[in-house]
C-alpha cells in the first residue's frame, strides 16, 4: 500500500512544549500519529473516521 507523506505536524496546545506527547499529521483521507521525541521511529496511519472515533473514546473517557 502505498500512503501519501503526511503533511502539516502539529503537537496540540495543552502540551505546554513539555515534549512528552504526539503530533499528528494529514494526507488525504488519512490521520498520522507519532511521537514527538522519536518521529523516526514510525507512523500510525488511520482513517479519519478511526481517528474521530479515538478522539471520542478519549473525550468519553475523560467525562467519567
Amino acid at each position: 500500500m502505498t500512503v501519501q507523506p503526511m503533511s502539516g505536524w502539529r503537537t496540540s496546545a495543552r502540551s505546554a512544549k513539555q515534549g512528552n506527547c504526539i503530533e499528528i499529521g494529514q494526507a488525504s483521507g488519512l490521520v498520522g500519529i507519532r511521537d514527538t521525541k522519536n518521529r523516526d521511529g514510525g507512523t500510525l496511519v488511520v482513517d479519519r473516521a478511526a481517528f474521530g472515533a479515538l478522539l471520542a473514546s478519549i473525550r468519553a473517557d475523560r467525562l467519567r
